[in-house]
C-alpha cells in the first residue's frame, strides 16, 4: 500500500499543480500542518499555520525569498527529491528546462536581489547556457588578480539581447577594472558593504530563436588584495558545460587543491575529488551536464 502512495506523490511531483503536490507529500508522510511549522522553526523559519494551510490548498503561492526557502527545507521534511516543489512555482511552459533556482538560494548575501531589481533581469531565462568557461588568475601574494569568463549562449526566445553577470569576491572586494569582448557594458551596480557587483552585458544584436551568440568578460582586482582559497560559480539552472581553471604564480603555487560542490549558499561547501596542478602552474575541471548549484574549487595554502 505504501509504494501504491509513493508511486502516486511521485506522479504529482512531476504533473504539479504546487497545493496538490504539497498536500499529496504532507497526506503520503502523516504529518500535521503543526508538526510542520515546528519543524520548519527548529530551522530558524517563521511559516505560520495558516500560511501552511493556504499553501497545500492554492488559495496562495509562496513567492518571497524567506517563503521560497521555507518550500526548500520543506522538500527536505517531507523526503522529497531536492527542487520538486520548487519547479512546479515554475509555469508549465518553463519546467521543460529543468530546475531555475531564485538568486538567493546561491548568494548568500542579501542585497543580491536589489542589485539585479535594479537592472532587471527580464530576459535571461530566454538564454540557455551552452558552455562556459571561468579562469581565475592568483598574483605572487596569493591574491586574486583577474577574473575572465568565455560563455557561448543560445536563445530559447526570439529577442534575447543581453545577459547579467553577477560576481561576488570570497573576502567582498570590488573590482578595479573591467574589460568586455564580444559585448559591452550596460548597467552596473555595486553594493560595498558585501562586495557584489552586478553588470549588464549588452549583445551587438537582437537574437533570433536558436541563435546562439559568444561574449567574454572579466574583473580585475588589485594587487595587494587579501590572499584567497576558493572560488566557484553558482548556476541558477543547468548548465551543458563548464570549465573552470584557476592560474598560480609561479611564487604562490597551492599544497593541496579540492572541486567542491553545494546545491545552494545554506548547504556546507563538499569536497567533491581532488585536483592536481599541472607543471605549469594550472589546475582545472571540466564538467558536462552541470546541474544547478554552486560549483568551484578551493585549495590549502600549507
Amino acid at each position: 500500500m505504501q509504494s501504491v502512495a509513493e508511486d502516486d506523490l511521485l506522479q504529482v511531483l512531476r504533473s504539479g499543480p504546487f497545493n496538490v503536490a504539497l498536500h499529496t507529500a504532507i497526506q503520503a508522510r502523516g504529518l500535521s500542518l503543526e508538526a510542520l511549522r515546528r519543524r520548519l522553526e527548529e530551522q530558524g523559519i517563521a511559516v505560520s499555520l495558516s500560511t501552511l494551510s493556504y499553501w497545500q490548498r492554492g488559495r496562495t503561492r509562496p513567492e518571497r525569498a524567506d517563503s521560497l526557502r521555507a518550500v526548500r527545507a520543506l522538500e527536505v521534511i517531507l523526503g522529497l527529491p531536492r527542487h520538486s516543489l520548487l519547479t512546479l512555482l515554475k509555469p508549465a511552459a518553463e519546467r521543460s528546462s529543468g530546475v531555475w533556482l531564485p538568486v538567493e538560494e546561491l548568494c548568500p548575501e542579501p542585497g543580491v536581489r536589489d542589485l539585479l531589481d535594479e537592472i532587471g533581469d527580464r530576459g535571461e531565462r530566454q538564454l540557455t547556457g551552452l558552455s562556459l568557461h571561468d579562469q581565475h588568475v592568483i598574483g605572487p601574494n596569493r591574491e586574486l588578480r583577474e577574473v575572465r569568463t568565455r560563455a557561448v549562449f543560445q536563445a530559447q526566445q526570439r529577442g534575447a539581447d543581453r545577459w547579467i553577470a553577477v560576481y561576488h569576491h570570497p573576502h567582498r572586494v570590488l573590482p578595479t577594472s573591467r574589460t568586455a569582448r564580444g559585448c559591452r557594458f550596460g548597467r552596473v551596480r555595486v553594493d560595498e558593504s558585501s562586495g557584489l557587483i552586478a553588470a549588464e552585458l549588452l549583445f551587438d544584436r537582437a537574437l533570433g530563436r536558436g541563435e546562439t551568440y559568444l561574449l567574454e568578460y572579466g574583473f580585475g582586482f588589485d594587487e595587494t588584495g587579501p590572499a584567497v582559497s576558493e572560488e566557484g560559480r553558482g548556476f541558477r539552472t543547468p548548465q551543458h558545460e563548464f570549465l573552470m581553471e584557476v592560474r598560480f604564480h609561479p611564487s604562490a603555487l597551492p599544497a593541496r587543491c579540492y572541486r567542491t560542490w553545494r546545491p545552494d549558499a545554506q548547504t556546507a561547501l563538499k569536497d567533491l575529488s581532488d585536483l592536481r596542478p599541472s607543471g605549469y602552474h594550472s589546475v582545472h575541471f571540466i564538467e558536462f551536464g552541470v546541474t544547478a548549484g554552486y560549483h568551484g574549487m578551493r585549495w590549502e595554502w600549507e
